[in-house]
């Protein structure tokens, strides 16, 4: 019976939250919407103190909260899980960020205290540089780490393949809506991580790829991971901004020689509080078993973020 009602008040939540992303009362932004939320602890709470009660809804309307709940079972039909900020089982250290998206769609296994790291890279990527990511997400799987990337062509793609060829976990979290496949080529491999992975979207269903998306996409990699890998990037790439904001989230940053050799943005990184060169693979290996060897530390640091 008490499970029963903690789903449906769940659902409640979710559905409330959803309202106040698209009413956005008082012109709020998300972002003010999802601070406000959490220290309310309820989005029912801030959607009764933000909206006054409508007496009668138009002819035939639903009100905004029905609105949003009947969107959301709808979502759950098409075989979308659509996680909220407040939810527990919503990824903790990704709530930890300032930049947490309050909603979060996802195909796959959720675990919230996921261990993963992001391993990622230029598009163009050399031989040398592939060879390097698959061979950071095989002995990342061989520590029973998640290998976290952005499902990009080049060193993305060749990090989760090794993962999945390793029988390892891996989660991709996408530009687009969760509905969609981008980039096209990889469509088969983004089908391969929602079977035995997770693939995780912060936009709506149906969202296109659009520049600014990737930028919060980084920052969301950056905050659901212990920490990123950049293997090979250029001056342009996005994950030139993935390292400065994992800097910026205090979380360690580990770039290879080839970046470094490579790039002005990565040799001005270096000699930050967290930021590591490694010159080989074992380098890299170090600093991933110093953070993964403190359990106690970091679940005691999870168990604080999870919801009452």
């Amino acid at each position: 019976m008490g499970s029963g009602r903690d789903e449906d008040s769940a659902l409640q939540e979710r559905a409330a939250l959803m309202a106040l992303l698209r009413e956005r009362p008082g012109r709020r932004g998300w972002a003010e919407i999802t601070a406000e939320v959490l220290e309310a602890g309820s989005a029912v709470a801030v959607w009764e103190r933000l909206v006054p009660p409508v007496l009668l809804s138009p002819a035939g309307e639903p009100g905004a909260l029905e609105a949003a709940a009947r969107q959301i079972a709808g979502w759950t039909g098409q075989g979308w899980r659509v996680l909220a900020i407040l939810d527990a089982d919503y990824p903790a250290r990704l709530r930890a960020i300032h930049q947490a998206p309050p909603v979060l769609f996802a195909r796959g296994s959720v675990i919230r205290d996921d261990v993963a790291v992001s391993v990622v890279g230029s598009r163009t990527a050399s031989p040398r540089g592939m060879d390097i990511a698959a061979g950071v997400a095989r002995e990342l799987v061989a520590r029973g780490v998640t290998v976290l990337g952005g499902l990009a062509l080049g060193i993305d793609a060749a990090a989760h393949r090794a993962a999945l060829e390793a029988g390892g976990r891996t989660v991709c979290v996408i530009g687009t809506g969760i509905d969609r496949a981008y980039p096209a080529p990889n469509r088969e491999l983004q089908e391969q991580i929602a079977e035995r992975g997770l693939v995780l979207s912060q936009f709506w269903p149906g969202a296109a790829p659009q520049r600014h998306n990737f930028l919060m996409r980084n920052a969301t990699m950056s905050g659901y991971g212990l920490a990123t890998v950049v293997v090979e990037a250029g001056e342009q790439s996005g994950s030139r901004a993935q390292a400065r904001i994992a800097v910026e989230h205090g979380r360690p940053v580990i770039l290879t020689s080839l970046v470094v050799q490579g790039n002005d943005w990565a040799r001005a990184l270096v000699g930050r509080p967290g930021v590591h060169v490694a010159g080989r693979l074992q380098a890299v290996l170090d600093v991933v078993d110093q953070l993964i060897g403190e359990p106690a530390a970091v679940g005691a640091a999870l168990s604080r973020l999870a919801p009452s």
